[in-house]
């Protein structure tokens, strides 16, 4: 593919990104977090496996960082979710005190 072809397909890519997740309501956001989690988890292992196969110092480089990154994303992603269903949960009572 020429470089002007690759150009456009990011272009679109991140336009038609930015429309469909504009479009989500509040209340998916939390399911929607789940589901790319699960996703940057199977990315990583695919970076996981490229790295394995790396010959090249600049590869390993590249590799590691995308993993890191890969890594950073998951476990900040869970922590999100985490926080977003705590909110749904219900508060426990205080205990009444006797006096």
């Amino acid at each position: 593919m020429s470089l002007m072809t690759e150009i456009a397909i990011l272009v679109l890519a991140a336009f038609v990104g930015f429309e469909v997740i504009s479009k989500v309501p509040t209340t998916l956001h939390t399911p929607l977090m789940s589901q790319t989690n699960a996703i940057h988890g199977i990315v990583m292992l695919g970076g996981l496996i490229v790295l394995g196969y790396a010959n090249d110092p600049l590869e390993y480089v590249i590799g590691t960082i995308a993993v890191t990154f890969g890594a950073i994303n998951i476990v900040g992603g869970f922590m999100v979710t985490d926080r977003m269903l705590g909110m749904f949960s219900k508060k426990p009572k205080p205990k009444a005190q006797d006096k």
